[in-house]
């Protein structure tokens, strides 16, 4: 009968102690004084203050098939940066502040090398945001991912006082609509660039240079996602509403928050539109309806605010363009209709 060993099943449990202690050393910078226990006991312990009557807010969330791009290319040091501002965009929609984050990390072969590259862009945004990296999970998964596969997925605990969060209840006829520029695609519409330039058949169009972008298609589409959080937690106060725009595009978020009775009307060309999505629109022959389903095509976040506060907010916010308004609807009605140029 053969002997079997743990590592013959293609699990390294050497590669799996080097990786705990790498990410061990990487989140020690991101810790601050609520921490009580962090990366490494079976489970972390958070001290939480400041609050009267605090209610917690939590998001989970991953980077999709961005990483395919950032795999054909080696590169794994932006995704992490993705993964904790998507995060911490989602919580920000409720109003809430950011607590801690914890990771997942999973691999069919546990290379401490992409691990440690993961982690560094991790705690890059994490050291940025001052919210700390407490504890996650790194699985070796041979069976269920191929050698060179990997997966990452995010955890953030936000926090916030009752009464004061932002649920878009309050939005009505005449609210005015405001929106700050992505940095690209962020981390949503992946499966669909990647099928347009066809990546995985021809990796080298990744290096290849598009005189539209200014730089490789590949740089390009690992520009990491924008974290809107130390902008907009000054004017949260003046904010009814913020849809952060992913899946599902500009309509598909934006439904998200607005209550019975009102519609949004998006002005379209009220915003450039980055190079990126025209050339995947050309590259893949994308009819527009489908590219605004898919991708955010520009806008990271849309938000909503008061006629009154409009110039308030915009001061504050001299990047953001005013591109429409909340009208009367019903239920029946599209909740969201972008019409105008383009």
């Amino acid at each position: 009968m053969k002997s079997w060993s743990y590592a013959q099943a293609g699990v390294d449990l050497g590669s799996a102690a080097e990786v705990k202690a790498i990410i061990q050393r990487l989140a020690a910078p991101t810790l601050n004084s609520n921490v009580l226990a962090g990366v490494g006991p079976f489970a972390s312990l958070f001290r939480l203050g400041g609050y009267s009557r605090p209610v917690l807010v939590s998001s989970c969330d991953g980077v999709g098939t961005k990483l395919k791009v950032a795999s054909l290319l080696n590169r794994y040091d932006t995704v992490g940066i993705d993964l904790v501002h998507h995060c911490v965009n989602d919580i920000l929609c409720a109003g809430a502040e950011p607590l801690f984050f914890l990771d997942y990390i999973a691999m069919g072969k546990l290379s401490p090398e992409r691990v440690a590259a993961l982690i560094q862009g991790i705690t890059a945004a994490c050291l940025e945001l001052g919210l700390p990296l407490i504890g996650g999970e790194t699985a070796e998964m041979p069976g269920i991912y191929q050698e060179e596969d990997c997966d990452l997925v995010g955890f953030i605990l936000g926090v916030m006082e009752e009464g004061r969060g932002i649920d878009g209840h309050s939005i009505v006829p005449g609210d005015i609509l405001l929106a700050l520029p992505s940095s690209g695609l962020h981390t949503n519409g992946f499966s669909l660039a990647r099928k347009v330039f066809a990546v995985e058949e021809k990796p080298d169009i990744l290096n290849r240079e598009f005189p539209q972008l200014g730089r490789s298609l590949g740089e390009e589409l690992l520009e990491p996602h924008r974290c809107y959080y130390p902008q907009l937690k000054p004017l949260l106060p003046y904010i009814k509403g913020i849809a952060h725009i992913t899946g599902g595009g500009i309509g598909g978020n934006l439904s998200r928050i607005l209550p019975d009775g009102v519609m949004a009307r998006i002005k379209g060309g009220s915003w450039p539109v980055p190079p990126i999505f025209r050339l995947i629109q050309e590259q893949g022959a994308v009819p527009e309806a489908e590219m605004y389903r898919v991708f955010n095509m520009g806008l990271g976040m849309v938000l909503v605010c008061s006629a009154r506060d409009k110039d308030k907010v915009h001061a504050l916010l001299p990047e953001a363009w005013w591109v429409g308004q909340i009208e009367a609807g019903t239920k029946a009605a599209e909740r969201v209709s972008i019409q105008g140029e383009l």
